[in-house]
């Protein structure tokens, strides 16, 4: 009977409780990710937004299919995706007629800096 007692109140170390986990598996998505799309309608707004609420991913859009078939739809479709990276505080931009750039808030968008005219006496 106090065998009984003795073996529940004791301290032995009982291996078998504890569960070993190989961490080297568990894949880590904490990587940046570049990811092109290609803006062929309003409702391809949508996969953009989710891979842009993912935190990691900068999307590099292209919208010339969009805008040679309905100017309208495009303008819905970037102020969607502007109203979206604002609530994220991350940064749009567009890169000549066809590209627009969208990334999340730990990354920023250099915009073209305006270049002064240099005066002959500077050479």
């Amino acid at each position: 009977m106090f065998d009984k007692i003795k073996r529940a109140f004791s301290l032995e170390d009982d291996d078998s409780e504890y569960i070993e986990i190989d961490l080297s598996k568990e894949t880590k998505k904490a990587k940046v990710l570049v990811k092109p799309f290609v803006l062929n309608s309003f409702e391809d707004v949508n996969s953009i937004l989710n891979s842009l609420r993912e935190g990691y991913t900068i999307a590099v859009i292209d919208i010339k299919s969009l805008r040679s078939k309905d100017i309208i739809e495009l303008k819905r479709a970037i102020s969607k995706i502007k109203k979206t990276a604002d609530a994220l505080e991350g940064s749009i931009a567009g890169f000549g007629e066809n590209i627009i750039l969208v990334t999340p808030q730990f990354a920023e968008i250099q915009r073209a800096a305006e270049s002064s005219p240099q005066t002959e006496g500077s050479l």
